[in-house]
């Protein structure tokens, strides 16, 4: 008897950890049905040809993404339920991050830097464009987090931080960018209690995804703690496997060691409304970064 294909909506795998995972998905036994967002569309395609998977068991579909943009993250979502159809979607993987800095201006006329709106905006504004198909589907939502959450010491300067142009080196917005996207998997995780399952996680350091390079930093291969490529995707891996929540629902941020982080380590993250600040409505989404007029 065939085991029932399992679908995935996917940011972020068209290399480093994203990359690995879904080539780590397609060895499995377990059918998958993946679609991925990136860039790079045609060369993300070739790349995942290259590895010769098996077609009779798993599909792939390619769709460009620009997370930077939010109509193109839009029209994204559109393709996206047009391509799923009738069928559910069984896990939402928003893994898309970049490290650069704000020096410059928002794009496309946004007061916004292009890393908030890449590592948080705009995969925000995907979950409310999929909400009824996710809600439908009762799908797993995995945010790929990081450690480096545990670094904003003053929740009150990231207004600040977030607006393009305001000159925050790109090693601390990242910290930043991801504190403020696991406020939101915790909105997410309230806002769809008993509807959907939402889980972060981190997949420790790893040295060789390139994430630095917008910050300027490099990291060694051999420092201590450090996890290969491999290593951080299983780590994720783990994330759309494991069951043995806490009984805590605020307690949804597993580990690269396996662990499910005690809430005294992310507390900060835990005030509602920093949650509520940072989790803007669909619509708000759209008044303020000026589509609705493009609906």
């Amino acid at each position: 008897m065939s085991t029932a294909a399992k679908r995935i909506v996917a940011t972020g795998a068209s290399s480093g950890l994203g990359f690995e995972l879904v080539k780590q998905l397609l060895g499995q036994s377990q059918p998958y049905k993946l679609i991925l967002g990136v860039r790079d569309a045609p060369k993300t395609e070739a790349a995942y040809k290259s590895l010769g998977f098996d077609t009779t068991k798993h599909s792939l579909t390619v769709l460009p993404l620009e997370l930077s943009d939010l109509k193109n993250t839009r029209d994204f979502a559109r393709r996206t339920l047009e391509e799923l159809g009738d069928n559910k979607v069984d896990y939402l993987l928003l893994n898309a991050a970049l490290s650069d800095g704000s020096e410059n201006p928002g794009p496309n006329g946004s007061k916004w830097s292009k890393p908030y709106i890449v590592n948080h905006l705009s995969q925000h504004y995907l979950v409310h464009l999929l909400r009824e198909k996710l809600v439908e589907s009762k799908s797993r939502l995995i945010f790929v987090s990081s450690g480096a959450i545990c670094e904003v010491e003053d929740p009150d300067v990231l207004e600040h931080h977030m607006r393009g142009g305001s000159g925050i080196p790109g090693i601390k917005l990242y910290g930043e960018t991801k504190f403020i996207q696991f406020l939101a998997a915790h909105w997410w995780r309230r806002e769809l209690t008993g509807q959907c399952v939402v889980v972060a996680v981190s997949p420790g350091l790893v040295p060789g995804t390139g994430l630095a390079r917008g910050s300027g930093l490099k990291f060694p291969a051999n420092m201590p703690g450090a996890k290969s490529v491999p290593e951080g995707a299983t780590s994720i891996l783990a994330a759309f496997t494991r069951d043995d929540f806490p009984e805590d629902p605020e307690q949804l941020f597993l580990t690269s060691w396996g662990e499910w982080w005690p809430k005294d380590v992310y507390k900060k993250t835990l005030d509602r409304a920093l949650q509520e600040k940072w989790s803007p409505s669909k619509e708000d989404i759209e008044r303020e970064e000026g589509l609705l007029s493009e609906s």
